[in-house]
């Protein structure tokens, strides 16, 4: 019976050295390979809710501009010093216009025509807006930056006769006239060159013209400028 208790005694004993040791070292290198992969995880989930947060600062900044633009409304106005400005002022990287749509909750006794501008400053792609619209002269725009890492911001307009144009407006045109449509070019930095073309609202012309040929519209009664609304806008 002794021989066959010390046998079982012997095969009830603990690990070796040598079988822990090589138990640790599988351990680690499994610890490892896991933590890595982990860690990998954290790096995709980080780098895309990053891209995530990148494209969404994109989709609304171009939704701003997007939205003002298709929003414009031939009202002209009053500068600083009195002098006339065009209802779009636009130029290749920077543009100015009225457009409806501004948000009037309170009731408060303003008009409902906002008066934006777009510029590139600094790589960022920055919306003014003024309090009024016909300007004192202390006036000044409070502005508010919407896209940055913007490497590069182009504009062009095209005119009722299917010439574009890297200003507005013509020379021969009525301050109240909008472009029929304008082509924003945008390149960024991480995301490549963003392209769009905008049809804008058509102003009321002061000569229709007819199957057979042209008929005067009525003269307007003398006072103060009419504002005129887009195709299905709303005041």
């Amino acid at each position: 019976m002794k021989p066959a208790l010390h046998a079982m005694c012997g095969r009830r004993r603990g690990f070796s050295l040598i079988e822990i040791l090589v138990a640790l070292v599988v351990f680690a290198a499994m610890a490892a390979i896991t933590w890595g992969a982990l860690g990998q995880i954290a790096r995709t989930r980080s780098a895309l809710a990053a891209e995530q947060d990148r494209f969404g600062a994109i989709v609304r900044g171009m939704g701003n501009l997007e939205r003002d633009l298709r929003q414009a409304i031939a009202r002209p106005l009053r500068g600083n010093y009195g002098e006339p400005v065009p209802a779009v002022l636009g130029f290749g990287d920077r543009i100015e216009l009225s457009r409806l749509g501004y948000a009037n909750p309170r009731a408060e006794p303003r008009s409902n025509i906002e008066r934006v501008l777009y510029a590139l400053d600094n790589h960022s792609l920055r919306r003014g807006r003024y309090a009024v619209l016909d300007r004192a002269a202390g006036s000044v725009p409070e502005w508010r930056d919407l896209l940055d890492h913007v490497a590069e911001f182009r504009l062009r307009y095209l005119g009722m006769d299917g010439i574009w144009r890297e200003q507005w407006p013509p020379r021969d045109a009525a301050p109240e006239e909008l472009p029929r449509a304008i082509e924003l070019r945008m390149h960024l930095d991480d995301f490549g060159e963003l392209r769009r073309v905008l049809s804008l609202p058509s102003t009321i012309p002061a000569r229709g013209v007819g199957a057979r040929g042209s008929i005067d519209m009525p003269a307007l009664p003398p006072g103060p400028m009419p504002v005129l609304l887009p195709s299905g806008g709303r005041p």
